[in-house]
């Protein structure tokens, strides 16, 4: 395959997380078939993916026009290997699983450095704008949610998702200051919270509740959910699964759904013998502690200090060659 500079040297703006611990975790699943990045951001796991494993195609899904376009570059010289396609991984991921026989699936549910950095997102302390969508064409803004959502909405996102103790403080706030005039942009929105909230250690304090409000905007917990859903309908026969979160609910569902599909007896507690036919495991955790970020990396990358990624393997009922 001919290299082009003009591709193979474009830097990404995005540093992917975990990245040798991402590659370990795909070793085991089969040497050919259909790669399936959920995520695919600005290609850094795609381009690794498709460098290392030379057999393998790989199909890219992302919600975001700017990071598609930017991957189709970059990946340019691995010609017909990759292909990507726009549209939440939640509505696309079941037409692929039907079409092609999926040796890999991995998701990264963290926000991309550049959708953060860049101010006219709307995601940062530092924005002119309140937005947060991470697909441009979404209804929901975070403008909608922080000027438009009754007090107790707040209080629920920041009580289940920022797991905030301060939640009915932080939500009263909010509502007291859109009272007077709305709240337009995340510098607003960080200076009100930044009036309420106390500074614990060196996060700031609003990063967990600007976070919360993301996680709303982009029905984040939903997504996960349907994305488990559509696996579990329908495991892809061999396949390796990788999940990156970034948030301890997001890492509680994937943990007790990887727990659930290797269990092998579905009897419910107390039963004295297994009348279920010990019989129900599709598959296996392949570590049973989330694998994080080194040291290093959390030098090289601050972002990736939450970062947990669990992997699976399903069972190979169709007999396929690894």
């Amino acid at each position: 395959m001919k290299n082009r500079a003009d591709n193979t040297d474009m830097k990404s703006p995005h540093i992917p997380v975990l990245l040798d611990e991402v590659l370990c975790c795909f070793e085991t699943m089969p040497a050919k078939g259909v790669f399936i990045d959920c995520t695919l951001g600005y290609g850094g796991h795609s381009k690794a993916i498709l460098s290392k494993f030379a057999d393998i195609e790989l199909i890219g899904i992302d919600q975001d026009p700017e990071a598609i376009s930017f991957s189709q570059r970059a990946l340019a010289d691995f010609g017909d290997r990759f292909k990507s396609v726009y549209g939440r991984f939640s509505d696309v991921l079941p037409q692929i699983l039907n079409q092609y026989t999926v040796c890999g699936i991995l998701a990264d549910f963290g926000v991309s450095s550049l959708q953060l950095d860049k101010r006219d997102r709307g995601f940062s302390f530092h924005s002119n704008r309140l937005d947060m969508r991470m697909g441009p064409h979404s209804k929901l803004s975070a403008y909608d949610v922080v000027n438009r959502y009754s007090l107790q909405e707040l209080e629920r996102i920041f009580r289940e998702y920022a797991e905030e103790r301060a939640y009915k403080k932080v939500a009263r706030a909010i509502v007291a200051a859109r009272d007077e005039k709305p709240i337009e942009s995340g510098k607003e929105l960080a200076d009100i919270l930044g009036r309420v909230l106390y500074k614990r250690g060196k996060m700031d304090p609003a990063t967990t509740l600007f976070q919360a409000i993301r996680m709303e905007v982009n029905d984040e917990l939903g997504e996960i959910k349907r994305l488990l859903d559509t696996l579990e309908k329908r495991p892809p026969a061999g396949a390796v699964v990788g999940l990156i979160t970034f948030h301890s609910l997001e890492d509680r569902i994937v943990k007790q759904r990887f727990r659930k599909w290797s269990s092998s007896c579905i009897c419910p507690p107390g039963v004295f013998r297994c009348e279920c036919g010990d019989d129900h495991a599709i598959g296996d955790v392949l570590n049973r502690k989330p694998l994080t970020a080194t040291e290093e990396e959390r030098r090289r990358n601050p972002r990736s200090r939450s970062a947990k990624l669990r992997c699976f393997h399903f069972k190979d009922t169709e007999g396929r060659d690894g």
